[in-house]
C-alpha cells in the first residue's frame, strides 16, 4: 500500500500547494507581478533543465522527478496566464448582446497566446523526450493542457458553479464569457472520456505486467486524472471548493486589505500628490479587491 500511497499522497500535495501558490501569487497587487513571473521563470528553466538530464532515468525517483517537472513548466504557463502576460490579442468584455460563433472567437482571443504557449512548450517537452524512456513529464502536462481546455470550454458552454471567486480583479473581464445554466451538452462527453483515460491507466498499474517505474508514474499521472475530473465536477456540483485554498485566499485578502489601508493612511498625512497615490492603490486593477 505504501508503494502506491506515496505517489497518490505526493500527487495531492503538489496539486493542493501549486495551485494555492498561484491563487495567492495572482491576488497580490499588480505591481509585485513582475517578480513572481521572474521567480517561475527560474524555476521554469530549471525544470527544462532537469528534463534535459532525467528523460533517460527509469527509476522510481526518476518518474517523481518527471512529475515534479511536467507540473513545474505547466505553473509557469499558468502564472503567466492569471498575471496577464501570457493572455490574447482581446482583454475587454464580449459586447452586449454578443452570441455565436463571434461569441466564441472573442473568448478564444482573450487566451490565445497562452494556448500557443502550451503548445510550443509541449512540443519542446516531446523532442527532448522523443525515443527517451521517461515520458513522465510530457503526460503530466500533457493532462494539464487538455483538461484545463475541457474545463474553460465547459465554463464556456454553461455550468451552473463558475468558480468566480477564485478570478482575480484585473481578470474580471473574463465574466462575460462564463455562462451559468444547468447543464450542457460537451460535459458527460468531457467526463466520459477522462475517465476511460483513468480507468485505462488504473488498469495498467493492477495488470501486475508494470515495472516499478511505470506503476510510480501511471498512479502518479491517474491520480492527477481523477483530480482533473474531481475538478470538473466541482462545476456543477454545489460543494465549497473554496475550503480547499482557504488558507491561500485569506492571505491574499489580508494583503490587498494592508497594502489598501497603507496607502489611504499615507494619503491622509501627506500632500496633494502623495494623496492621489494612496487613493491609487485602493482602485481596482491596481490592488486585488477582498472577494466575498
Amino acid at each position: 500500500m505504501i508503494f502506491y500511497g506515496l505517489p497518490v499522497a505526493f500527487t495531492l500535495f503538489l496539486w493542493w500547494s501549486s495551485t494555492g501558490a498561484i491563487f495567492f501569487l495572482d491576488s497580490r497587487p499588480t505591481h509585485t507581478f513582475r517578480w513572481s513571473m521572474a521567480g517561475a521563470t527560474a524555476i521554469m528553466a530549471g525544470a527544462v533543465y532537469a528534463l534535459t538530464q532525467t528523460s533517460r532515468d527509469v527509476s522510481i525517483g526518476g518518474a517523481y522527478i518527471g512529475f515534479a517537472i511536467g507540473l513545474a513548466l505547466w505553473g509557469w504557463l499558468e502564472i503567466g496566464y492569471y498575471m496577464g502576460f501570457m493572455m490574447g490579442p482581446r482583454r475587454e468584455p464580449s459586447p452586449d448582446g454578443c452570441s455565436g460563433w463571434r461569441h466564441f472567437f472573442n473568448a478564444a482571443a482573450t487566451t490565445l497566446y497562452h494556448e500557443l504557449a502550451a503548445l510550443a512548450l509541449a512540443a519542446m517537452i516531446a523532442a527532448v523526450t522523443w525515443d527517451m524512456p521517461n515520458k513522465v513529464a510530457f503526460w503530466t502536462f500533457a493532462i494539464l493542457w487538455l483538461m484545463q481546455l475541457s474545463a474553460k470550454l465547459n465554463v464556456f458552454l454553461g455550468v451552473p458553479n463558475l468558480a468566480e471567486e477564485f478570478l482575480p480583479a484585473h481578470l474580471s473581464f473574463l465574466r462575460s464569457f462564463m455562462t451559468r445554466k444547468s447543464m450542457n451538452l460537451f460535459f458527460p462527453v468531457s467526463i466520459t472520456v477522462s475517465m476511460i483515460s483513468a480507468t485505462l491507466m488504473i488498469e495498467g498499474i493492477v495488470s501486475g505486467e508494470a515495472t516499478p517505474f511505470q506503476a510510480v508514474s501511471l498512479t502518479m499521472l491517474s491520480s492527477l486524472m481523477v483530480l482533473a475530473i474531481l475538478e470538473h465536477w466541482f462545476l456543477v456540483v454545489p460543494l465549497p471548493v473554496e475550503a480547499l485554498w482557504r488558507w491561500c485566499l485569506q492571505a491574499s485578502r489580508q494583503v490587498s486589505v494592508d497594502a489598501t489601508a497603507v496607502g489611504v493612511e499615507g494619503a491622509s498625512e501627506s500632500s496633494p500628490s502623495h494623496k492621489r497615490i494612496g487613493q491609487s492603490f485602493a482602485e481596482p486593477g491596481l490592488s486585488q479587491p477582498v472577494t466575498p
